[in-house]
């Protein structure tokens, strides 16, 4: 993969895998149990820059390319942590792409600055319990009092959304106008009447998903992110980021489990044989192996022309779509060649199945990307970026 990949990345690859190995894996267990990720690892990642990969040298950035997070991505799919990876990147790339391109430049300073050092977190709140994927629909609403906003309402499956310092909310700033009506906001944690209850999940043990409560959350007006009335189309412009991030985890994670299986199935031993040996066997892994470099190239490829400045909506939509469907049967298929030991949470591969399902619902369900890439290709509906 040298085309899109030189010296400094694979200098980069490998620092980051020595971290990683350091500073996090030895407590990947403790957090999966507690469901708390300990603050002094934000730090740590900020210290280090990897919060700054492709922010503004400005704010304590790096201003990299795209394939520095691709990196950052792939690395953190094999902590065997889904939890885990999904709080660093949703702060990372969901959290502060907003900050980055709405926020202005005070806003920058009080809330991007510190998120690239680690000393604040965030989260992207959009998702409501009454309107998962149909983001037009939601109810949260900011109502302008004088030099203030008002906000009420609540969201739901927040990822950070419980131990993050700050919270960048999607409301309704003019409900009549439907998606045309819709704003962004970041609000502090600490702010009265916003409040989180932690829910428990399937998969991502280790990462804080919360529903968050709006009860008449006072802010000041210079909260707000951007223009009024234009956080539809800011929030759709980052779906292509999104989706391409979910898709790279896929492929990784799958990369991962494969390898692990591989391994596995040249040790194990039955009827006097490798089970590595056996074509019944031996086939599915090829099978898998190709769709997963399948997926991992076209990846790639989306990458670079998201990186040349492409708006990759379709291709993006696409990637989540196919990459998270393979990684969910690499999941099933993998623990299927350990057997019983597939089953046993001592081994790595069932908490990779219970990761993997979020991948065809979260950022969007399979179902409405479906929709999504049919308007596309069969009505030539054209998205564009925010103006």
């Amino acid at each position: 993969m040298s085309v899109y990949f030189t010296e400094e990345h694979d200098f980069f690859r490998k620092s980051f895998q020595d971290f990683l190995q350091k500073e996090v894996v030895p407590h990947i267990e403790k957090w999966e149990e507690t469901g708390h990720i300990e603050r002094f690892i934000w730090e740590k990642f900020g210290e280090m820059g990897y919060f700054g990969i492709n922010y503004p040298e400005q704010y304590g950035g790096m201003d990299l390319d795209l394939f520095y997070t691709v990196i950052f991505l792939e690395e953190l799919q094999k902590v065997q942590s889904g939890g885990f990876a999904a709080a660093m990147w949703a702060h990372a790339y969901l959290a502060m792409t907003h900050l980055n391109k709405e926020g202005n430049h005070e806003q920058k300073e009080k809330y991007l600055a510190p998120s690239i050092t680690g000393e604040k977190i965030g989260c992207l709140c959009i998702t409501e319990p009454f309107g998962g994927s149909d983001v037009s629909g939601m109810r949260s609403t900011a109502v302008k009092k004088g030099d203030k906003y008002i906000i009420n309402g609540s969201k739901t499956f927040i990822t950070n959304g419980v131990y993050s310092d700050y919270l960048i909310v999607a409301a309704k700033t003019a409900p009549e106008l439907g998606n045309k009506g819709i704003s962004i906001f970041v609000i502090d944690r600490d702010a009265p009447g916003v409040s989180a209850t932690k829910l428990d999940k399937l998969g991502w043990r280790a990462s804080d998903t919360g529903e968050i409560a709006f009860d008449n959350v006072e802010i000041p007006a210079e909260n707000l992110m951007g223009e009024e009335n234009k956080g539809f189309p800011y929030i759709m412009q980052h779906f292509a980021l999104e989706r391409l991030i979910m898709g790279i985890n896929a492929h990784a994670r799958s990369e991962w489990a494969l390898d692990y299986t591989i391994e596995y199935m040249k040790e194990r031993v039955a009827f006097g044989k490798s089970i590595s040996k056996f074509q019944a066997l031996r086939h599915k892994v090829a099978q898998m192996a190709a769709e997963v470099e399948v997926c991992k190239t076209f990846n790639y490829v989306t990458a670079q022309r998201l990186d040349q400045g492409e708006y990759v909506v379709k291709e993006a939509t696409m990637s989540k779509l196919i990459s998270t469907k393979m990684a969910d049967e690499v999941a099933y298929d993998c623990l299927q060649m350990l057997g019983g030991y597939g089953y046993m949470e001592e081994y790595p591969l069932a908490r990779n199945l219970r990761d993997s399902r979020l991948g065809p619902i979260g950022g969007g369900t399979s179902e409405i990307l479906r929709e999504i890439i049919a308007k596309m290709v069969i009505e030539g509906k054209n998205y564009k970026p925010a103006t």
